[in-house]
């Protein structure tokens, strides 16, 4: 149920070419930008056989992936700005000498922890020594459940982010209960696999088959390099374990359906999920008087906690080691970095280079002590115009969606009136949060790179489950402010709009109106429609999870949500590699939806007039123009596939073929019957 536009996606291994930067909009009479870069289009290709080349096949043909990313495109300018900025403010924090006990020196003593490769080297494997011990002293299933519940962290999360993946047995997210809005609650969640999803186990591709063989070779490296006896059988059981934990899961698709989750009181675990010590579990995990939990996929947390009392504690103590050890690569000696480099990003997304050490301090600080960081970025570069100017084109597109649901003839009006009212009440963080994280007592160390890791992380669940029982804060953040990217929160019917995003190409205050919608805009229309979406309309303006959909009403959007994924089913992204529509489908509505809101807005915003043309482009060509341009992207072929198979995401260049759907982008481009994208208006998804 990924609400996030995931920018951050490819940012995260995206760089881009120096023909990415270099625009050549230039301006009109009144000194307005266009907004679009007119060098980046492919006049070759026609805008209806597809717009993707013709919008930016000109940058395509240049463009080269750097070696150490898996791809490329413009989201990663926005994001090196961004980096730009962090790496400036981080060096101030080293510079400044700050007090102990302050953000500032937090940040710096954990980027100069993490960077302190002679200190890595010297301490090796000591800092995991004793973490490694007691699960090599572990005697009894009582013991082991303690230390599955002490390890456990609030590292996934269902709603916000689609994240259902943690090496720990279980993941713990914390929000309002899906039924009782008031209330907060503790959900527990599947776990304990080191690759991505459970196909990667069980799917007999040939892909699939070759990159189990390799995960098998890293685990037994990894065990070596750590100096663990006996690898190779160690391994046999890691992998004998993880298969089964595998068998357990819920797939992608089961696990977005918030339906499925279910409340349990904390005496049922015994009897429902027996063979876990439940009792030394959550005392562990600092739960100790806790009552009520809910779990996302209540079937497989019965089959893990099964494993727990069916599989040899030696096989346990195996896999505890090397998760223990692969959770802290990145701060472990270089030859234990470099393995899991080898494996995760070469082998998994095919990214031939590691990125240089300071550019991933940078990210690890920002991941760690995110608000600590965010807080002096925004005072530094978010000014107060951009967040009137993005405030006001949200209530616009607000607006336009609202109207859009106000004349839809097919929706009843009670569904109206509560789907309307969900757009009322929304709240809409733009910038930053109101509230800043307090990072006080969290202890860092500029010589404990690995305790700074695993203090952090404790300091996050400590955070997390410091909320339950309390009520629910609707106006919380779950991004940093130095993220590209956007969120929509569905049970707080909220949205994030960090201030990193906020930059050119996605939004310049200098640019056209067109542009702005059509980039930023579209982002916007994004995250405002997955309220909207086959998960986020299954909650009404409280958070509740219940339909208020009438039977005709229901159907009527199933039949469409149908449509367009047969639409995205169809897209072979490389020879007998379809897209999934069912699993990208939440993302692809709003996508839809997304684009016609802002599309409308922008019109809106011309008050009855015609736009200027500029750069001899009509005010509609340079909307979907700068739509399309913003997902340029190039990604290498392993990462593409990876992408497919667990994103709920469609890859980027199917993102930029939603505007076949808009009646709009057929008279902008004159598009024609033969062209390879026309759909014959009955065939033009309209989802709202």
């Amino acid at each position: 149920m990924k609400r996030s536009i995931v920018l951050a996606l490819l940012l995260a291994n995206a760089a881009c070419s120096p023909s990415s930067t270099t625009s050549t909009t230039t301006q009109s009479a009144s000194g307005t930008l266009a907004g679009v870069d007119q060098a980046l289009i492919n006049k070759a290709v026609k805008p209806g056989d597809d717009f993707n080349t013709y919008a930016s096949g000109a940058w395509f043909d240049k463009a080269e992936i750097p070696a150490d990313r898996s791809s490329t495109g413009v989201g990663y300018d926005v994001f090196k700005v961004a980096e730009a900025r962090n790496a400036g403010l981080i060096q101030a924090a080293l510079k400044a000498n700050a007090a102990a006990g302050t953000d500032e020196r937090r940040i710096a003593d954990y980027y100069t922890a993490f960077t302190d490769m002679t200190g890595i080297e010297q301490r090796g494997m000591a800092p995991l020594k004793g973490q490694l011990d007691a699960i090599a002293a572990l005697r009894d299933k009582g013991a082991l459940s303690a230390l599955l519940g002490a390890t456990m962290r609030a590292d996934t999360d269902p709603l916000n982010a689609s994240n259902f993946h943690t090496e720990n047995l279980f993941g713990l997210f914390v929000t309002q209960d899906l039924n009782r809005p008031d209330v907060t609650v503790p959900y527990l969640m599947q776990g304990g696999i080191g690759l991505p999803d459970r196909d990667y186990y069980l799917s007999t591709t040939p892909e699939m088959a070759s990159l189990r063989t390799a995960y098998k070779a890293y685990v037994a490296r990894l065990l070596t390099l750590a100096g663990v006896s006996d690898a190779a059988a160690r391994t046999d059981r890691i992998i004998a374990l993880e298969t089964k934990i595998a068998t357990a899961h819920y797939d992608i698709l089961t696990s977005q359906d918030a339906h499925q989750a279910t409340s349990w009181k904390r005496d049922d675990f015994a009897k429902k999920a027996p063979g876990i010590d439940w009792n030394a579990y959550w005392n562990s995990a600092s739960l100790p008087s806790q009552q009520d939990f809910s779990l996302w996929q209540p079937g497989a947390i019965t089959k893990l906690s099964a494993l727990v009392a069916s599989e040899p504690m030696e096989a346990w103590q195996d896999w505890l080691t090397f998760h223990t050890i692969n959770q802290v690569t990145a701060a472990l000696p270089k030859a234990i970095d470099d393995a899991s480099f080898d494996f995760n990003n070469r082998t998994l997304n095919g990214t031939p280079q590691q990125q240089p050490r300071d550019k991933r301090a940078i990210a690890s600080v920002n991941a760690q002590l995110g608000d600590a960081v965010g807080q002096i970025y925004v005072g530094k570069y978010f000014p107060a115009s951009s967040k009137t100017e993005i405030q006001g084109m949200v209530k616009n597109i607000v607006a336009a969606f609202d109207n859009r649901l106000a004349k839809l003839e097919w929706l009843s009006p009670a569904t109206k009136a509560e789907g309307r009212k969900k757009l009322q009440v929304l709240i809409v963080g733009v910038g930053y949060p109101d509230k800043w994280r307090d990072y006080s007592a969290l202890e860092i160390k500029a010589d404990d790179p690995v305790g700074n890791l695993q203090r952090a992380r404790l300091a996050e669940y400590q955070h997390q489950i410091a909320k339950i029982g309390k009520p629910v804060d609707r106006s919380e953040w779950w991004m940093t402010p130095q993220t590209v990217n956007a969120v929509n929160l569905p049970v707080q019917n909220a949205l994030n709009f960090p201030a990193a995003i906020l930059e050119t190409p996605y939004f310049d205050a200098k640019f056209d109106a067109a542009a702005n919608y059509g980039a930023i805009g579209a982002v916007i229309g994004h995250e405002i429609s997955h309220s909207f979406d086959n998960l986020g309309a299954d909650f009404d303006s409280t958070g509740r999870l219940h339909n208020w959909w009438t039977p005709a009403d229901l159907k009527h959007f199933e039949a469409a949500g149908a449509a367009l994924a047969a639409q995205y089913d169809a897209y072979e992204a490389l020879p007998g590699l379809h897209l999934n529509g069912k699993q990208e489908l939440g993302e692809n509505i709003a996508d839809v939806a997304g684009l016609t809101a802002s599309y409308e807005a922008y019109r809106a915003s011309l008050g009855g007039k015609e736009a200027p043309v500029i750069d001899g482009l009509t005010g509609d060509q340079r909307f979907f123009l700068a739509f399309g341009q913003s997902w340029r992207t190039k990604m290498r072929e392993k990462a593409l596939r990876a992408r497919i198979a667990t994103d709920v995401h469609a890859p980027a260049p199917w993102r930029v073929q939603t505007v076949r759907n808009l009646d709009a982008w057929y008279a902008a481009f004159d598009v024609k019957p033969d062209q390879k994208l026309y759909l014959t208006p009955d065939k033009r998804v309209k989802v709202w």
